[in-house]
């Protein structure tokens, strides 16, 4: 038989190894191939009677297990639009039924973990009779389904609550967390942490040894660790507190959350099958559902395709980075600096002062002591980091390098003549990076020598945190400055997407659209705690106003005022523009000086500003939390229609993930065109007309969309 994905090999002491090596993945999952083989070596275990059990491995050094393939569960939703509930329920409830019988066979299974155990590969493990985990404290096991909109479908929500009790369980279910093979152990996940050469022996020991073919679950006076039952004090305790705390959290915007909640504790009180069926039902309503199909798309699927580079130009040859010389060492460019030098790059860091420069490298230094404390890394790995990374003032020291980038104040003349200086220094074939947010790439590749070799690659803050990379192409950058600038952002293990040259090219146009319209709002008299609030509760990473001080009231006035010089009689002014020009008369900037839309008292939280309602009195009718919601979320979603209608960004794919990973967009909605998407273009159409009745052409529909309501199209197929 040929294996795509199980082999099985049966010893002379009548064990069989079943290794785990599925083809054409550089990791383990999933898929149909290992559904079929993993049924036929069940069968097969327990029917011969030469067999005393079996032992669980993985053939590939880099991980064990890594779950479902979400590209099949995507895949399994596209083909089943027409399916009926109850065949949608068969499809999840397969792997359920899978796993049962593995631990119902009458032949004791073992499971020797050697790496990265995560969702259906903790499930299978669970479903195991006997667990042994490699002594490596890289080793995280974890049910992390609910961060895609699902719920664990093959037993995570009900033989995990029965290993570790359900009040320790709820919050690796509930917010996806890893536990490490020590936490494992003392949450009695694992029975036992071994050296890596010795884990599949012991598990073949513990079967020699008489290890017994029978789940805790199973047995007649099991009970679930810290209690079970309604009638139970501690059982009624977190189930009172849980729901309440879930929706603090998640705001109601992730369905699988309270999904989980409920098939824990309807499951926890029936008996292992009936239970399974329960969750099952609550799976099937995920896969049913908007939220997990459109985070599976964007979160998972398609931004693998973006780490795959799948925008990379094809005939051009891979181009590593091995010296980067980067110009400017403020925020910026000392995290530019950090997680280049991170991915073993050597890094000239460049400024004017050399106490400049010098700072920017303490940067990375801070994060290494920090990393130092937390036992994350060790003074060696730190020194060798650090020993990267040269502070100078001298562009002569940028020869040799093979990509530049420039992060330094966003003016153009200055721009133009650290441009100037570098390429009298730098290799011909050096590419030449520019991280400017608002300033067109056409424009300031006009003052390199080479546009070909010119591009944008905006990062945002904080460098070493935030996981998106905007690579903006200017009117001439060719294809080997996109390859480089890709081949680039993969080595320091970023996201990128790709957009087309424009005044603030894609996140930052359009991000600016979210405290605008808050403004705007706030000059009509609407409430800003109703507005700020609105905006969190949507799923924005943070609400319009407490966005506007982190980026600063000044920036964004003189943003404002350089976009109005620049598109003069085209400029469209709307409130927000006198809003925040009587912030920034009033020297309120922001966080940066401690008032801004906020008050920061140095010994105390942050709160709204009282004096807002001095300068914008309240309306005596507010609107409803959804309304002022609409608005927001809408505004943002057609100015990113907007930048497709105008080729700014090419892909829907592109502008989802730029949208989420670059500026919070609410993730639950998949991104804004998942989100149009799902409201139906008709709909979606028809509130934007009356928006723009009531509140202006800033929700003018963009032509895109009436030719896409009336040939009846969607983003997505």
């Amino acid at each position: 038989m040929t294996h795509k994905a199980i082999k099985i090999d049966i010893d002379n002491e009548g064990i069989a190894l079943l290794s785990i090596d599925v083809e054409g993945h550089s990791m383990n999952v999933i898929n149909q191939a290992f559904i079929d083989e993993l049924g036929a070596h069940i069968k097969t275990v327990s029917e011969d009677e030469n067999i005393k059990g079996a032992v669980i491995c993985s053939a590939k050094d880099n991980a064990f297990l890594a779950g479902a393939d979400l590209n099949m569960v995507l895949g399994g939703l596209t083909q089943s639009n027409d399916a009926t509930a109850d065949e949608v329920f068969q499809a999840a409830f397969s792997l359920n039924k899978l796993f049962r019988s593995l631990e119902t066979c009458g032949k004791p299974f073992a499971i020797a973990i050697n790496g990265l155990t995560l969702g259906g590969g903790l499930e299978l493990a669970m479903a195991c009779h006997y667990r042994v985990v490699a002594d490596n404290v890289k080793i995280k096991l974890g049910l992390p389904e609910v961060q895609v909109g699902l719920i664990p479908g093959a037993g995570g929500t009900q033989r995990l609550p029965r290993l570790m009790g359900i009040q320790l369980a709820l919050p690796y279910l509930l917010q996806g967390k890893n536990m490490s093979p020590k936490q494992a152990l003392s949450n009695n996940v694992i029975h036992e942490i071994a050296p890596a050469d010795e884990i599949i022996n012991k598990a073949k020991t513990w079967i020699l040894e008489g290890g017994k073919a029978v789940q805790p679950w199973d047995q007649k006076r099991f009970k679930i660790p810290g209690g079970q039952g309604v009638y139970d004090p501690n059982i009624v305790q977190t189930f009172m507190g849980a729901p309440a705390m879930t929706q603090k959290q998640t705001k109601n915007n992730y369905p699988a959350t309270v999904a989980i909640l409920s098939a824990v504790y309807e499951g926890h009180q029936l008996p292992i099958d009936t239970a399974l069926d329960v969750e099952s039902q609550y799976f099937t309503q995920q896969l049913m559902g908007d939220v997990a199909p459109n985070m599976i798309r964007t979160l998972f699927v398609n931004k693998n395709r973006a780490d795959k580079l799948i925008r990379r130009p094809k005939d051009q040859p891979e181009m590593k980075t091995k010296k980067l010389g980067m110009i400017g060492a403020g925020l910026m460019g000392a995290g530019i600096a950090y997680v280049s030098a991170k991915a073993g790059i050597e890094v000239i860091l460049l400024d004017r002062e050399l106490s400049y420069a010098e700072k920017g490298k303490d940067y990375s230094k801070k994060i290494l002591e920090k990393g130092i404390k937390r036992k994350k890394t060790t003074q060696d790995k730190a020194d060798k980091l650090l020993s990267l990374i040269k502070p100078t003032t001298d562009y002569a020291d940028l020869e040799g390098c093979d990509l530049i980038i420039e992060a330094v104040l966003e003016d153009p003349k200055v721009k133009a003549d650290v441009t100037k200086k570098a390429e009298a220094v730098i290799p011909e074939s050096c590419i030449y990076g520019s991280n400017t947010s608002t300033l067109p790439i056409s424009l300031l590749a006009k003052s390199s020598r080479d546009e070909k070799k010119f591009i944008g690659i905006h990062f945002f803050s904080p460098v070493d945190k935030m996981p998106l990379v905007e690579i903006i192409l200017g009117k001439n950058t060719g294809d080997e400055a996109l390859a480089k600038a890709l081949d680039y952002v993969r080595q320091i293990r970023k996201t990128p997407i790709v957009v087309n040259d424009s005044r603030g090219f894609y996140t930052s146009r359009c991000f600016m659209t979210y405290p605008l319209e808050a403004s705007n709002m706030l000059a009509e008299g609407i409430s800003p705690i109703l507005i700020e609030n609105s905006g969190v509760y949507a799923g924005m990473a943070v609400g319009p106003f407490a966005v506007n001080d982190e980026v600063g009231i000044d920036l964004s006035h003189h943003i404002g005022e350089a976009t109005k010089a620049a598109l003069g009689e085209k400029y469209h002014e709307e409130a927000s523009h006198g809003v925040i020009g009587k912030l920034f008369e009033l020297g309120r900037n922001g966080k940066k000086n401690s008032k801004g839309f906020y008050e920061y008292p140095q010994d105390g939280k942050k709160y709204l500003w009282p004096g807002l309602s001095d300068h914008y009195p309240l309306l005596e009718n507010q609107p409803t939390q959804e309304d002022v919601t609409r608005r927001l979320l809408y505004r943002q979603a057609l100015e990113v229609v907007r930048c497709m209608e105008e080729n700014v960004v090419t892909a829907a794919e592109d502008a989802d993930i730029g949208a989420i990973f670059g500026w919070g967009f609410a993730p639950w909605t998949g991104g804004p065109i998942s989100m149009i998407d799902t409201i139906g273009i008709d709909k979606f159409v028809d509130e934007c007309d009356e928006l723009t009745k009531k509140h202006g052409d800033v929700f003018k529909v963009p032509d895109i969309l009436r030719k896409m309501q009336k040939d009846g199209t969607r983003f997505y197929d």
